[in-house]
């Protein structure tokens, strides 16, 4: 029996904002959905807000800016989450037309990985990326699992 990788895999991502509402609106538009949590519950403000997103259902929380660690938000990470993407351009010029600014352009890495980045209007930098790899992932899951997989929006 193998041992278990260290780090299993990404479950959450937490991005800080000081407009919690603000970003709850932004981030529905750009995913087409409702959080799923809230905290607290209306009709105070929220707090904190999560989204379930793509195909595991990974988890993007929103914080209040006020509970970031001393020196958040000053300026950007240095680290960027890339989310996979069917569709690189269009995704990217979407985000922009919806206010977000560039961080890093559309840039071919070689051998169908392509990556972008942006800074939404809440600070945050989202990396967008097209990853082959992560359709191979999906592939070899959807001959394993059967029909739970959804694998006629697989390329």
């Amino acid at each position: 029996m193998s041992e278990a990788p260290l780090l299993r895999g990404l479950t959450t991502i937490s991005f800080w904002a000081a407009d919690v509402e603000a970003a709850k609106d932004w981030y529905t538009r750009l995913l087409g959905i409702e959080p799923y949590f809230i905290r607290p519950p209306a009709p105070a403000p929220a707090a904190y807000i999560e989204f379930r997103i793509g195909d595991y259902q990974h988890e993007l929380g929103i914080i209040d800016s006020s509970y970031a660690p001393s020196g958040v938000g000053a300026t950007q990470g240095g680290a960027v989450a890339y989310w996979h993407v069917d569709d690189l351009t269009g995704t990217y010029e979407k985000l922009l037309a919806m206010g977000a600014t560039e961080y890093q352009p559309p840039t071919d890495r070689g051998e169908g990985f392509v990556t972008a980045a942006v800074i939404d209007p809440f600070d945050n930098i989202l990396g967008i990326m097209h990853n082959p790899h992560y359709l191979d992932v999906l592939r070899a899951i959807a001959t394993h699992d059967g029909p739970s997989m959804r694998t006629e929006e697989l390329p």
